[in-house]
């Protein structure tokens, strides 16, 4: 059975298109605007072996904001759609990624309540066109609208352009490891028999 998700969120302030298959090969075709979340994302999709399309219209004479928020948004929806009943289902991930100075960690239970924790500290405002403390509403974003409970931490880094990059790598493993089906898991990956 595919698991493949497409999305489309129209609002005043954005116009979002997405599609995401987590058996994918890592492939990605990114345009959101904003260069560095186009790498970032990237990044993630080839890390943790999803296709992913994103093709984002958004307010940018304002701010970022706007864009990369609601992009968590409609990523998170289309991850909540395509692992569709979680039968089967490893349900958690995680990754320790390395990434020169910066070590990244990253857990992820895929348990149906949203639940987000980053800890660690950008030291400029901005990368490339993106500004830093988006990385942390995108990631919030996601976390919400999938029902996932993700805690994210910087365990060590200086340079911003790792840090954030590691923390978007090490997302894309625990996510594929927690998508990962094992033919162990006979149902769901409970004792309550649901998530």
């Amino acid at each position: 059975m595919e698991r493949i998700a497409r999305q489309h969120r129209k609002t005043k302030e954005t116009d979002i298109q997405l599609a995401l298959n987590l058996d994918g090969r890592g492939e990605s075709r990114l345009d959101t605007g904003i260069g560095f979340f186009d790498h970032m994302l990237e990044g993630f999709t080839r890390h943790g072996f999803f296709d992913l399309e994103v093709q984002v219209k958004g307010d940018l004479e304002v701010d970022t904001h706007h864009t990369i928020e609601d992009t968590g948004i409609v990523l998170g929806n289309a991850i909540r759609s395509a692992i569709q009943d979680k039968r089967g289902m490893k349900r958690y991930g995680s990754s320790i990624l390395p990434m020169d100075e910066t070590l990244a960690l990253c857990a992820i239970d895929l348990s149906g309540r949203p639940y987000f924790s980053l800890e660690g500290e950008f030291t400029t405002d901005r990368i490339g066109d993106m500004d830093t403390e988006m990385v942390r509403e995108f990631f919030y974003a996601i976390s919400y609208s999938a029902g996932m409970n993700l805690h994210m931490k910087l365990l060590s880094g200086t340079n911003n352009h790792h840090m954030a990059e590691g923390l978007f790598k090490a997302f894309g493993r625990a996510l594929d490891e927690a998508t990962q089906r094992d033919p162990r898991i006979i149902d769901i990956m409970s004792t309550k028999g649901s998530l």
